[in-house]
């Protein structure tokens, strides 16, 4: 069997007195895109880093390709790291930043790997621009080049679609999955459930402790809840009667429809069917969404930095 791309245990960081990675254990697959989910301050980047071999761990183990933790230097010589800010040059041109990564890695010649990586992107016809002038959907496909261009086995996104618009965050992930089915490994943090359903399997984070992982429908069902969907001309007012009562965990409102979202399922129905007796509104049961599931999470989890 093929060893995983990335086997950690009990991973614990702490700065100062905060726990900020708090006994994280998983493992992602060979080829295989694992999302990162979590709300801000949830350890995401720490972890990330962690794995990267750019901090150490207080505790814990692992193996990232095949290279222990202690290992930093061999790990970083094997990895892209797609950080959440965009950290090239932005007074160099296309050309000139990969020049500078390409002579960071010890790639020769400099010329032909540059310009291998501007066709294989799609930036040639901007090599010359300075990156400082690129919309934000073309500074992501510069980052993304310059992860790239040593063949890395794993990349490690940071939020990487931040501030982009949703033509160039769906054409960075088919760039993406094009490369998984290449054999590149993928661990991505992300705040977007469109993009989170997008991987293989994903891991919920929240304030340090690995919530929940798994495919999406495996992680769904761990969240164990029901959920309707009410509509009709008097959901403002329902959803005002709903809030609070016995089995209503979350009322959401969808555009003019509502999300009543709840783990008991008998009061959930008794509380749905007491809001369509006193309002005029219908409701149907509908499969839960990954982000209800999301924000049941969060509000089961304690903020470790309050």
């Amino acid at each position: 069997m093929t060893e995983p791309a990335i086997e950690v245990h009990d991973l614990v960081k702490r700065f100062g007195d905060k726990t900020v990675v708090d006994n994280v254990s998983m493992t992602v697959q060979r080829g295989e895109i694992a999302g990162f989910l979590g709300p801000n301050g949830s350890g995401k980047t720490t972890t990330i880093r962690v794995m990267c071999g750019l901090l150490t761990p207080d505790a814990g183990h692992g193996t990232v390709l095949g290279y222990d933790l202690t290992q930093g230097t061999k790990i970083k010589r094997e990895i892209g790291y797609m950080t959440q800010k965009f950290s090239l040059y932005e007074d160099l041109t296309i050309a000139e930043n990969l020049a500078f990564v390409a002579g960071l890695y010890g790639l020769r010649p400099v010329r032909r790997y540059v310009n291998d990586t501007l066709a294989d992107l799609g930036l040639t016809s901007r090599r010359g621009q300075l990156a400082g002038t690129l919309s934000g959907g073309w500074k992501q496909r510069l980052a993304l080049a310059a992860c790239v261009m040593h063949e890395p086995k794993l990349l490690l996104l940071d939020e990487p679609t931040a501030g982009v618009d949703p033509k160039a965050r769906r054409e960075f992930w088919d760039e993406i999955h094009e490369r998984a089915e290449g054999g590149l490994t993928v661990l991505v943090s992300t705040h977007y459930m469109d993009e989170a359903e997008r991987c293989h399997r994903i891991n919920y984070l929240a304030y340090g402790k690995l919530m929940a992982s798994g495919t999406v429908d495996e992680v769904i069902a761990e969240a164990g809840l029901t959920t309707y969907l009410l509509d009709g001309p008097d959901t403002v007012a329902a959803a005002r009667t709903l809030q609070g009562k016995p089995g209503v965990d979350e009322v959401t409102h969808f555009g003019n429809a509502l999300h009543i979202v709840g783990r008991d399922t008998g009061a959930l129905k008794q509380s749905v069917d007491a809001a369509i007796e006193s309002h005029d509104v219908r409701a149907e049961i509908v499969p839960t969404s990954l982000e209800d599931a999301f924000i049941r999470f969060m509000t089961e989890s304690q903020d470790n930095m309050a």
